[in-house]
């Protein structure tokens, strides 16, 4: 009896603690985010993006009988192929983290070593990616339909992945702050409705107080800054400017979008 309380006093060594694996550095997570989500939306998105580059292209060809050229040409041509970028960056993924939501899969998400921000630029990379060539190719279309040229249409290098990130991040924000799966949808389809609206309609047609709310759309600036470069001589600071406000407004965007995954993960 004495022995068996001694063996209970004795003071045991601590057991053995392994330390957790570190958490994966955010530009390793980001690519690998990147091409999980490049592979599994490549199926499903490539008819979509046709869909997107169709609508431009219809659209361009409605107001071809409407506008014969100039700033308006210009502004209709800009505002079609950021259109693309809309419907897939903004539209579809405004879908994609509402139905990851809904679903539960954000708690997969939440249970990998992985930094919030790689899950919400991987996604909104791999979505914006689609938007390339149908943005292209609505681009050199439109600008064969009103006859603009072609030799600065290199600015798309910049214009895509800018007013993508602007988009894309809204797009996920949109998606992760929505209660309903539904409602993630509806306000998806609304802002490329604004941006259909906003976007192609030449600016000096549209009403003092819409335009205001123009100016509000992350969209407008990638839409100027292409608009400008269809100029004889462009402006290339004003160019640059736009793409810098849109570049702003992308990394504010995608900043909101990353606290907002933070949200809905902790839920």
């Amino acid at each position: 009896m004495s022995a068996t309380v001694q063996e209970a006093h004795e003071v045991r060594p601590d057991p053995v603690r392994h330390p957790l694996a570190p958490r994966a550095r955010l530009l390793p997570a980001l690519a690998a985010v990147y091409r999980a989500q490049l592979s599994r939306a490549r199926v499903a998105r490539i008819p979509l993006l046709f869909v997107a580059t169709f609508q431009s292209v219809g659209i361009m060809v409605l107001m071809r009988g409407v506008v014969d050229g100039g700033a308006e040409a210009r502004a209709v041509v800009a505002g079609s192929s950021v259109l693309v970028v809309a419907f897939v960056a903004l539209n579809l993924l405004a879908q994609y983290f509402g139905q990851l939501r809904a679903s539960g899969g954000l708690d997969h998400y939440a249970t990998l070593p992985v930094p919030p921000a790689a899950v919400v630029l991987g996604a909104a990379g791999a979505y914006a990616s689609f938007t390339v060539p149908g943005t292209i190719v609505t681009a050199v279309i439109g600008s064969v339909l009103f006859g603009l040229p072609l030799t600065h249409l290199w600015v798309l290098v910049a214009v895509i992945p800018l007013a993508g990130a602007a988009l894309a991040g809204l797009g996920a924000a949109l998606g992760l702050l929505a209660p309903r799966q539904e409602l993630a949808t509806l306000l998806g389809q609304l802002g490329m409705s604004a941006a259909l609206l906003l976007g192609v309609l030449p600016a000096g047609r549209l009403p003092e107080p819409v335009a205001y709310a123009r100016d509000l759309l992350p969209s407008t600036y990638g839409v100027e800054a292409l608009a400008r470069t269809f100029d004889p001589h462009p402006h290339w600071p004003s160019v640059a400017l736009d793409l810098a406000v849109c570049a702003v407004v992308g990394v504010v965007s995608l900043a909101v979008a990353t606290w907002a995954y933070r949200r809905a993960a902790v839920r």
